[in-house]
């Protein structure tokens, strides 16, 4: 018995001496290790007592025996956000892992402060992938967003103050009761408003940038109103309600046309990533001019001066936040500068090119364009000869174009079988049209300028028909170059945006 226990006591305090360094031997070559693999050769490079046998190996990321006198073993590598991690194992002497025994070792430095801000920040405001993950023109966008959001913020709180002085909320010249429901009264003639506006549908989705701008004209139009309330405070109601009834409709615009244009900066199926961030992004910048016009607001400006300012950066920014959205589509306004640029140069704008060149002040409601898509036939001719003389040129085709000389437009009217290309042309016809008009109009005022009378610088019946012939020559041989081109420049013709008339010709 005694030899035996002379045999433990050696192993007994080995172990004892294993247990106290184990901590020190772990913490030590987890740095060589960090220190050895940045400096470690290629897969390829490694001898070959060194490497695993086999590809497979290779490809799941593990390495085996890369430290042949060390206690850790490396199992694999992770790389998270541009950082990269080691997972390691305590070996057995037997050659295997521990249970439990993997740790995590970061090959990189821990980041800086500002750098960890800077990622934090980014998180909020930028869609995951960045900037790859949309198109170029969000970045613009989201700028003259923020700043229109700031500006905005900045007015509610100078609106906000002169609707309770004018309420009587500040001078205690009202009575609770009184006070609410004029509040009351206020909010409900703008949910009144926003339901009666919100019928004008597809429209939304026809001319956007141009209901997006009109929209934030009438929200400052509204603040405006709210602020007059401060000169007439007998009349805070009516001046209350038409305010509130302007900045619901904006609201109703601001909200319809929202996901189209941040649909068109997704990549992928990141709208909602996209449209998270663009609304952060947004109530960030509010709540910035928020905080700076409430320090402000405590040294009593002008307001007539503070809202003149504050309504100038608000529109301006409002203006380029629109240009700055690039469309696929082709609505009424971006169909005449392909077409034009087409007509006069033979080439197609880009889509940079062509929404920059959009109209936005161009309001849908102002019905003052010189090409009139689906009109009804009364407006169309005012007499039937006039029908019948040029109605032959379009047996071939699902619409009828033509010119009304007394109201000075061209009429592109629709045939019951109209599709979406039939629509498409009808309005190409009728900007070819226009152009071949104007061209005769050109002409005939420079012969005018020599004497002649200006009885003839209008075209008659028997030179109108003429240059309807002409244009439909014309676009029999150009109107499928026209949008081979256009889809060459990734204009979507598929889906056209036009807007016509409800009229349709029916034939029996």
């Amino acid at each position: 018995m005694a030899p035996i226990k002379l045999k433990q006591s050696p192993n007994s305090a080995a172990k004892s001496v294993a247990s106290s360094t184990e901590a020190r031997i772990l913490v030590r070559e987890t740095l060589r290790i960090s220190a050895s693999l940045a400096s470690v050769p290629p897969v390829d490079s490694v001898p070959p007592t060194l490497s695993l046998a086999g590809p497979q190996a290779r490809n799941l990321g593990i390495v085996e025996n890369q430290f042949l006198d060390s206690s850790l073993r490396l199992i694999c590598c992770e790389e998270i956000d541009g950082r990269r991690w080691n997972y390691v194992a305590d070996n057995e002497p037997s050659g295997r892992s521990k249970n439990a025994s993997i740790r995590a070792v970061c090959l990189q430095t821990p980041q800086a402060p500002i750098d960890e801000m800077m990622s934090f920040i980014r998180s909020y405001v930028v869609p995951e992938g960045f900037p790859d993950s949309v198109t170029p023109s969000y970045v613009p966008y989201m700028t003259w967003r923020a700043l229109k959001h700031f500006f905005g913020g900045a007015m509610g709180v100078f609106t906000t103050q002169t609707l309770l002085n004018s309420v009587g909320v500040a001078r205690n010249k009202a009575t609770p009761g009184a006070i609410a429901i004029n509040w009351i009264l206020k909010d409900g003639a703008g949910r009144v408003g926003k339901m009666l506006f919100a019928r004008q549908g597809k429209k939304f989705d026809y001319d956007l940038k141009q209901l997006r701008f009109a929209g934030d004209l009438l929200m400052e139009l509204g603040a405006g109103v709210e602020l007059a309330t401060a000169a007439a405070p007998h009349l805070f109601l009516p001046l209350a309600c038409a305010a509130n009834v302007a900045k619901n409709v904006a609201a109703v615009t601001s909200t319809s046309t929202r996901t189209p244009i941040y649909k068109a900066f997704a990549k992928g199926e990141n709208i909602g990533d996209v449209t998270a961030k663009g609304e952060c992004v947004g109530n960030i910048a509010d709540l910035l001019g928020t905080g700076l016009s409430i320090m402000i607001s405590k040294r009593n400006p002008s307001l007539v001066t503070t809202f003149g300012l504050l309504s100038c950066g608000y529109i301006f920014s409002s203006y380029q936040e629109v240009k700055s959205v690039v469309l696929h589509t082709l609505n009424r306004a971006r169909f005449n500068v392909a077409v034009e640029s087409f007509i006069k140069t033979g080439r197609v704008p880009s889509l940079q090119k062509g929404n920059m060149n959009e109209r936005i002040l161009s309001f849908p409601w102002l019905k003052e364009t010189p090409v009139v898509l689906g009109p009804r036939f009364k407006d169309a001719f005012q007499d039937a000869g006039s029908y019948l003389a040029i109605e032959p040129l379009f047996d071939r085709e699902n619409y009828i174009v033509t010119y009304n000389q007394t109201k000075g437009k061209v009429y592109a009217l629709l045939k019951d079988q109209a599709k979406s290309d039939d629509i498409l042309k009808a309005a190409f016809h009728a900007h070819v049209l226009l152009h071949f008009i104007r061209s005769s109009y050109g002409a005939q005022n420079s012969l005018r300028k020599q004497g002649d009378a200006f009885s003839n610088s209008k075209p008659t019946t028997t030179n109108l028909e003429g240059e309807i012939a002409a244009s439909c020559k014309m676009v029999a041989t150009s109107y499928e170059i026209f949008k081979s081109k256009a889809s060459e420049q990734g204009w979507v013709m598929a889906e056209s945006l036009l807007n016509p008339g409800k009229a349709r010709l029916c034939y029996r």
